[in-house]
């Protein structure tokens, strides 16, 4: 009798969809004629999502990673393009009470803030702040660049759909509504604002985190 074949799980985070990929097929399209793509194979779906959430470097060895995590100051040299907006979002648990806001980039100065809401997760929070950014920056006829440290909120973006597995129910009705809203916008307008993903492993902490960890 032949052994049955152990399942693998497959986290991509940098790639043409980052997330997880349930074969190698799957993860193969994602990372193909991508430069730079950074992947691996996980042999539990706790292990991948874990993953998935934290770093490349955390689990894969590589030259590039810094020796010591830098602190981004507006005088760094090779820093992001000012000026700039950044979002973030903060959840305390997965899912959790969610908050999500905007600020500028160079001084931290708080351009919007929403919630709390009672349940959600840290990528939806990303998803609706990056879109809350683009629609005041459009009201304001604005072209700043917008940064976030998000793959998945930025994958969701240029799909303009969200896929999340957190449940629709009473406590979630109110951040729903606002999805569907994002997805509307996202269908219904253009943007010449350019999106990064701003990288925690070589400037430390988006100016929109929320200082919780």
């Amino acid at each position: 009798m032949s052994k049955r074949k152990k399942a693998k799980y497959y986290v991509v985070w940098e790639g043409m969809d980052p997330g997880i990929y349930l074969t190698w097929p799957e993860c193969q399209r994602q990372i193909q004629g991508y430069s730079g793509a950074k992947y691996k194979s996980f042999s539990s779906l706790e292990e991948a999502r874990n993953a998935f959430a934290g770093s490349y470097f955390d689990y894969v060895g590589s030259t590039a990673k810094p020796a010591k995590k830098k602190v981004w100051s507006p005088d760094m040299e090779g820093g992001p393009i000012l000026p700039s907006w950044s979002v973030d979002a903060a959840c305390s648990g997965n899912p959790g009470v969610l908050e999500y806001r905007g600020v500028l980039t160079e001084t931290g100065e708080e351009l919007f803030r929403r919630g709390p809401f009672p349940k959600g997760t840290n990528n939806i929070g990303e998803f609706l702040a990056i879109v809350h950014a683009l629609a005041l920056l459009q009201e304001q006829g604005s072209d700043l660049p917008l940064y976030t440290d998000s793959r998945t909120a930025l994958a969701w973006i240029r799909h303009k759909r969200v896929k999340s597995k957190l449940v629709q129910d009473a406590s979630t009705e109110r951040l729903f509504g606002l999805i569907a809203r994002a997805e509307e916008w996202l269908c219904s307008n253009s943007y010449n604002n350019k999106l990064m993903k701003w990288p925690t492993d070589t400037w430390g902490e988006i100016p929109a985190d929320f200082g919780r960890k």
